[in-house]
């Protein structure tokens, strides 16, 4: 589908549903303009759908897999954003505003969550999936690591564990307004659970090949297709990036900074690694920003858009 456009349609990277009914999967690619890898990940996973049923006539799909480009003007752009942070703006106060308000008066970013309710509401009328379950693929700019994020709900947790990253625990707590958050049951009075996947560095072409074995482990977690279908180097391809990643942390700290802070990170840090009490990790207008604990380094900000300079995450045990 081509990109050139802003109609509603030109965002939907494509649906493919099965003979059976079961869940609805949602796979947002682009929630962060700057961020390809999950965009190109749905396309390829359509490609290979439609390829699947051809050469293996036992394959059968149960369900529904609907891939939207989240923001869209932001894409098109390769920016993170236009007016605000897309992923901080699903409130549901700031939701239920925008949809009472005329679109023309609308910033970018509210008139993308417009589109894409739009999209999602008449996709669950139309299909009536037995579960709705959303994963929201994102890539972070520093190097080091892939990672998925769950909501409290336990399902949540089983599909972030089965996606063999890292799995980040705290960290709704830590910023607000993101899918995680609006993506809920209480918003939908449906079974809806959500999860976000961060496949790795954002021009890093193995980006979109750990995105796809993402979705293709969602989909046999959920339930869309059979086990016996999927090959194991989706498995291995996460497995290997990961086995020297922690299993499961928690969030600890996070580091929100504004414009007006001059905030500089320190070159060369990487997702999980290693930084001690007292180490200096950046800079602002007031100087030296050091970390409050024995931590790891999550997501360092090496990039001119967003609020969050840096996260610090704790190995748990237990998982």
């Amino acid at each position: 589908m081509g990109l050139e456009g802003s109609t509603k349609t030109d965002r939907i990277i494509g649906k493919f549903s099965g003979e059976e009914k079961g869940p609805l999967l949602i796979c947002f690619g682009g929630m962060h303009g700057n961020e390809p890898a999950g965009v190109k990940a749905i396309e390829m996973m359509f490609k290979m759908l439609e390829v699947e049923p051809v050469t293996n006539l036992e394959f059968k799909f149960k369900g529904s897999l609907l891939g939207l480009i989240g923001n869209y003007k932001a894409y098109q752009q390769s920016k993170r954003f236009i007016d605000r942070d897309l992923n901080r703006m699903w409130e549901l106060d700031r939701i239920s505003r925008i949809k009472d308000s005329a679109k023309a008066k609308l910033e970018n970013e509210e008139k993308e969550i417009v589109e894409l309710l739009e999209i999602i509401e008449a996709t669950i009328e139309e299909e009536n999936p037995t579960e709705i379950v959303v994963l929201d693929l994102h890539t972070t700019s520093s190097d080091g690591g892939i990672f998925s994020i769950p909501t409290d709900d336990e399902n949540s947790l089983k599909i972030a564990l089965e996606l063999h990253a890292p799995v980040i625990l705290g960290m709704l707590e830590g910023i607000k307004g993101t899918t995680l958050h609006y993506f809920q049951q209480s918003n939908f009075q449906r079974k809806i659970t959500a999860v976000t996947f961060e496949s790795g560095q954002h021009n890093d072409p193995l980006s979109i090949n750990r995105a796809i074995a993402g979705i293709t482990n969602c989909m046999r977690t959920i339930g869309c297709v059979d086990p016996l279908h999927i090959e194991n180097q989706h498995d291995s391809i996460l497995i290997q990036y990961s086995e020297s990643l922690p299993k499961v942390v928690r969030l600890i700290d996070r580091h929100d900074i504004k414009p007006s802070d001059n905030f500089e990170m320190l070159p060369s840090f990487k997702n999980f690694q290693k930084v001690d009490k007292g180490q200096i990790l950046a800079t602002d207008r007031n100087g030296v920003i050091v970390a409050d604990d024995d931590a790891l380094i999550l997501m360092p900000l090496y990039q001119k858009q967003g609020d969050d300079g840096f996260f610090l995450v704790q190995e748990q045990e237990g998982y």
